[in-house]
């Protein structure tokens, strides 16, 4: 029976380059990045009006995605807007996720370091991936109501002053309105912690399921684990992505009252 490494919650550190360290997870990570230039040259130099047997299939795919998107944001429009960045998400988690079941991954060794570990089992990255989508969505958000009507969401700076005037009741009101807006701000950082944490957290615990049932039996029996972690890789993919989805389509939308109001006014 081989000795059971169990991965620890830091990624190995390879080597430097310069002051900068580059870890197992990066490899795999720039692995992912050099697939996905590959395919996206060999689609941009074969794409024609009269697709191959590739191009079909990548089409097919596409229009699926599609469909998934509109059911979220209710606009072919605004889906298109967004598919660049929600859709690079999912294909880059599904293909890191599934990179990470590479034979080697976990038994290929640099010295004391292996040499290959799921990407999205390194914490840093998850959480640079949940800054992208957060910020992203405040920037579309800001880009599609204004920059003043977006804050507005959070924190209505006119509205509190005006509540000031208004007594003992308005000032109450404007204070009740205040909190309500911090408990926004406060949950935008949730966002933040519940996407990256939820991704590293599913992925790590299935690195290291496969590394110890790997250990303990080294042939056949974790097969049935690989193929539950390609199924677990997909849903991470598709939660993340969605998940993305839906705070760009939330950010975008105009705020409570502004269609009522310009409904009104047009009357």
């Amino acid at each position: 029976m081989s000795a059971i490494h169990i991965p620890t919650l830091a990624p190995d550190v390879l080597f430097h380059i310069g002051g900068i360290m580059i870890t197992n997870t990066m490899v795999n990570v720039w692995l992912a990045l050099f697939i996905f230039l590959g395919v996206g040259l060999m689609i941009s130099r074969k794409a024609s009006l009269r697709p191959g047997k590739l191009q079909n299939i990548l089409e097919y795919f596409l229009e699926i995605l599609l469909g998934y998107f509109d059911q979220v944001t209710g606009d072919r429009i605004k889906t298109k807007r967004f598919l660049p960045l929600v859709g690079s998400i999912f294909f880059f988690i599904l293909l890191s996720n599934w990179l990470g079941l590479l034979p080697g991954t976990g038994s290929i060794t640099v010295g004391d370091h292996f040499l290959l570990r799921p990407a999205n089992s390194d914490l840093n990255l998850t959480v640079a991936m949940a800054l992208v989508s957060v910020i992203a969505s405040h920037v579309f958000g800001i880009m599609a109501v204004g920059f003043f009507a977006h804050i507005g969401k959070f924190v209505q700076f006119g509205s509190l002053a005006r509540s000031f005037k208004k007594g003992p009741i308005g000032i109450f009101q404007g204070v009740i309105e205040f909190m309500v807006g911090f408990l926004e701000i406060i949950s935008e950082m949730a966002k933040v912690l519940s996407l990256s944490l939820r991704l590293f957290g599913n992925i790590f615990a299935g690195e290291v399921l496969i590394s110890v049932i790997g250990a303990l039996v080294a042939a056949i029996v974790p097969t049935p684990f690989m193929l539950l972690e390609i199924l677990v890789g997909l849903i991470q993919a598709a939660v993340f992505s969605m998940l993305t989805l839906v705070y760009l389509t939330v950010a975008s939308a105009e705020p409570h009252g502004e269609s009522e109001t310009a409904h009104v006014g047009g009357h």
